[in-house]
């Protein structure tokens, strides 16, 4: 009986090196934390769904707890986050958004935050990479600009998943409409 063998591969598909200014340590626990984040991300339907439990009245402000404790957001909070475009919940470490576009934004950079997006409806041009023109710091480890020079352009739709590494410009240049999607933001280490 012939044994069967996975073929060997390059590193020719998958996502980038991580920068060399990353630590083994830092890479190892920016990939786990990458890894957690999407796999809790890709599974946003329950979530969103109109079938609901007992009716749960919406809190107003954003969620900040310690990380080690469970955070749960019943699907009504979720559809009213969704519905004004905010974060779900925000620590020292990571924030998930729930967010909503009805049009472009302003280029963004964050020099800290890793964006994790998921597009759960719409579709966006989205830009990312180049060089940011007329950036400008708005709060500490944020800057905003009004275009790109360079960058690649993507069609981002429902399904999508996008990982922006901190330090790298994006863009929402065109929005088709109205389009929600989650965002995890994965805070780089001091």
């Amino acid at each position: 009986m012939k044994s069967l063998r996975w073929p060997e591969r390059t590193r020719s598909r998958g996502a980038p090196p991580m920068p060399a200014s990353f630590s083994n340590v830092e890479r190892k626990t920016m990939m786990r934390r990458i890894a957690v984040i999407i796999a809790l991300a890709l599974f946003p339907a329950p979530a969103l769904s109109d079938a609901q439990g007992p009716a749960v009245a919406a809190e107003t402000s954003m969620s900040v707890r310690a990380a080690s404790k469970v955070s749960y957001f019943p699907a009504a909070r979720v559809k009213n986050a969704f519905i004004k475009g905010m974060p779900l919940i925000e620590i020292a470490n990571y924030k998930v958004h729930a967010s909503h576009r009805d049009g472009p934004g302003v280029v963004e950079v964050h020099t800290r935050d890793t964006d994790i997006i998921y597009v759960l409806e719409g579709t966006a041009i989205l830009v990312t990479g180049g060089t940011i023109v007329d950036g400008k710091q708005i709060e500490p480890e944020e800057i905003r600009g009004k275009d790109v020079n360079g960058g690649e352009i993507r069609r981002i739709t429902k399904g999508d998943v996008i990982v922006i590494p901190h330090g790298t410009p994006h863009w929402f240049k065109e929005v088709d409409g109205p389009i929600d999607y989650y965002v995890v933001k994965v805070r780089a280490a001091n």
